[in-house]
This record gives C-alpha cells, sequence and structure tokens, in this order.
C-alpha cells in the first residue's frame, strides 16, 4: 500500500483524542448523610466518634469524549483547589461540598475554588495530549523508516540504475533564455523492489527540480515578452520550452534527442521505453479541461514515482483567480493525494497516485504562466 497512506493510519489507530470538560454546564443536587464528628468545623459542639446528619450539596459538570483520561494527572503537579471530593461520574465530575453553615455564598467559593484546580489540571493534560499527538507522527517514520531499512537490507534489494543524463557539449546558448545553470549529470535512480524484480528508473528529485526550474525561468521570459509570444499556440510555446530543455541533458548512452516530443503538446524524457518525465502544455480554459489535462498525464504514466508537470498558459486578465482555481481544482481530482508545497508564487507540487493504485505515485508540478492578449 502507499507508504505515507500506512503511516496515517497507525497514526489515527494511536492518536489520542482528549476529553472535553464543560465549564459551562453545571448542575446542582443534594442529599443527606451521616457526617462524622472529625469532618466538623471546630465552633461545632459535637463528640468525637459520633456521626451526625447534614446535607450534601453535589456539583455535576459535563464532560464529554474520552472521559477515562481524566483518571490521569498530567506531566505537571496534580492539584486541586477546593476541600470537596472529586469523582468522575457518568459523564460527569462530580464535586461534593457538606452544607454545615447553609451559607450559599461559602459554597460557591468553595466551588469556584475546585474549578480553578481543574482547569489547572485539565490545562495540563490537553497540553500532554497535544505534545504527545504532535510526535506520533515523527515516532512511527521513524520506526516505519528503521524497519524498512532493515528489510531492504536484509533482502539486499537494488538501490542503484546508474543511468546517467549529462550536459551536452558544444551546446548553442540560443534558446537559454535565461541561460540555465545545469551543468552535473543527471542520474536516473530505481524504486527500490526485491531482488530479481526489473528496476524502475526515475529523475532523482533534485534533478527534476532543475527541470522544471528551466521550464519555469523559460515562462517567466513568455511573461517579460508578453508582445513576442501572444500569437503564440500551445504548439509553439511547447516548442520554446522544448528547445531550451533539449540541447542541455543527454543520456550517457543514447542517441538522438533526449527530450521529444510525442502526441500534439507534450515533453517527454524516456528511459528503456518508459516515460520518467513528462510535461503536458495547456492554455487555461477552467476546471473541467485541467483536470482532463492531469488525467491524460496519468494515462502516460505507468512507473512508480515518476516526474510530471503541467504548464498552464493563461490569457485572463485576473492571473490571481486562475491561480486560486487551481489550487480548489486539483484537490478534486480522484488520484490527488497531497499537496506538497510551492517553490513558487505561480509554481505547486502536488502528490498523485495512478490509476487503480495508490502505492505508485506521480510528483506532479503545475507551472502557470501569464500572457494576456
Amino acid at each position: 500500500m502507499n507508504e505515507n497512506d500506512y503511516i496515517e493510519h497507525i497514526e489515527a489507530k494511536h492518536k489520542i483524542n482528549p476529553p472535553q470538560i464543560h465549564f459551562d454546564q453545571v448542575s446542582a443536587d443534594s442529599y443527606e448523610a451521616d457526617i462524622p464528628a472529625e469532618y466538623f468545623p471546630g465552633d461545632f459542639h459535637v463528640y468525637q466518634g459520633k456521626s451526625y446528619k447534614k446535607e450534601v450539596i453535589q456539583f455535576f459538570i459535563a464532560v464529554s469524549g474520552n472521559i477515562g483520561l481524566l483518571k490521569y494527572s498530567p506531566a505537571t503537579t496534580f492539584y486541586f483547589g477546593g476541600s470537596g471530593d472529586f469523582e468522575i461520574k457518568g459523564d460527569s465530575i462530580l464535586v461534593e461540598f457538606i452544607n454545615f453553615r447553609n451559607d450559599s455564598e461559602e459554597l460557591n467559593q468553595k466551588f469556584h475554588a475546585e474549578v480553578n484546580g481543574l482547569h489547572s489540571n485539565y490545562n495540563g493534560l490537553i497540553a500532554d495530549v497535544e505534545s504527545f499527538n504532535s510526535s506520533l507522527k515523527r515516532q512511527i517514520r521513524s520506526v516505519f523508516d528503521e524497519r524498512k531499512g532493515k528489510i531492504l537490507s536484509k533482502k539486499s534489494l537494488l538501490s542503484s540504475l546508474g543511468v546517467p543524463l549529462r550536459k551536452k557539449e558544444n551546446v548553442s546558448a540560443t534558446f537559454a533564455v535565461p541561460k540555465p545553470e545545469l551543468r552535473e549529470k543527471i542520474v536516473l535512480k530505481p524504486v527500490v523492489y526485491e531482488h530479481g524484480y526489473k528496476p524502475e528508473p526515475t529523475l532523482d528529485n533534485p534533478t527534476y527540480h532543475k527541470i522544471l526550474k528551466l521550464i519555469n525561468d523559460v515562462g517567466r521570459n513568455f511573461e517579460r515578452m508578453p508582445s513576442v509570444y501572444k500569437d503564440k499556440g500551445e504548439e509553439d510555446l511547447r516548442d520554446h520550452i522544448l528547445m531550451t530543455l533539449d540541447p542541455n541533458f543527454e543520456f550517457g548512452s543514447a542517441s538522438g534527442e533526449t527530450f521529444n516530443k510525442s502526441g500534439k503538446t507534450d515533453i517527454q524524457l524516456r528511459y528503456d521505453s518508459a516515460v520518467v518525465f513528462i510535461a503536458e502544455c495547456k492554455f487555461w480554459s477552467g476546471e473541467k479541461n485541467y483536470l482532463m489535462t492531469i488525467d491524460q498525464l496519468l494515462a502516460y504514466l505507468t512507473w512508480r514515482d515518476t516526474k510530471a508537470s503541467v504548464v498552464i498558459f493563461a490569457r485572463q486578465k485576473d492571473i490571481s483567480a486562475v491561480l486560486s482555481k487551481i489550487e480548489e481544482s486539483t484537490k478534486k481530482h480522484t488520484n490527488y493525494l497531497r499537496f506538497v508545497g510551492k517553490s513558487d508564487e505561480n509554481w505547486f507540487n502536488y502528490r498523485f497516485h495512478l490509476n487503480g493504485d495508490r502505492g505508485r505515485e506521480v510528483m506532479l508540478a503545475v507551472q502557470l504562466f501569464h500572457l494576456p492578449v
């Protein structure tokens, strides 16, 4: 199954839901009981060893949720401010006071002192629960990674494919706008599988980011010179991006174009007949077509952890509205897993899964460029 889904499942299983004390929901009752003489104040004339009937006032404070946690002490000192008895009774916290003097003001003061003590302890308990919950996922990830590492080591799984992409020599800078700074080799790495399985090639994350950075630089150049590109169609703009990417990379053992166009508007990087990077260029025409573009991308991809990009050109004047719509619409796709973060105000990074398999993830970047009419 998907690694993150599994970790989130374990987190949800062990996460602690704190109890709720409803301090604004208080009721009262009373009963008569035999009170030992030792409990009476000193100014009462009572005899040691005897008991006397007195009224006991009960205050019930409503509680809900994981009530059992209220029986535990928080990490801080457990303290109750009043002199009454404290216990959990059903769905309430019960506080009792002996009515010695029929003094309602005195009883209220005792009750409020007790409530102050409850507040202090309750806040400490909530802080402990929140601290545990906030660190839980990190602890699970640590145990998971350690266990995973042992399994991979034990089974001697493949960890490197070693198929490099390298910078081409004598590259014309004609289409490098602005000049790219991709100088080191690009290495394809496999997803780790059991020995005997064919390793699946993927672009490493730093290389993927540099390719996206180059696309972003070209798109920003479109925005800086709108008059030059205002009449260009999807294929023309795609070709400008393609002619910047291709001269800057090559496979260590491959010939011909490294990046190539397949179909009408997409840019692909293939290795051993597998697509390891794909970019689809589209003009923004609403949510429906945007989600269909993601469908089109996912249909191309068959390899785990493949990298992809949707390059959007927008002619609308209100570019902020389009950016907001992208953020809103992307989460509606049935293959959407999570938002990773922004690399720029126009550059969103997501995780999707392949059709029918949440365990096979795709890194998908969405980059928007404004080309007003």
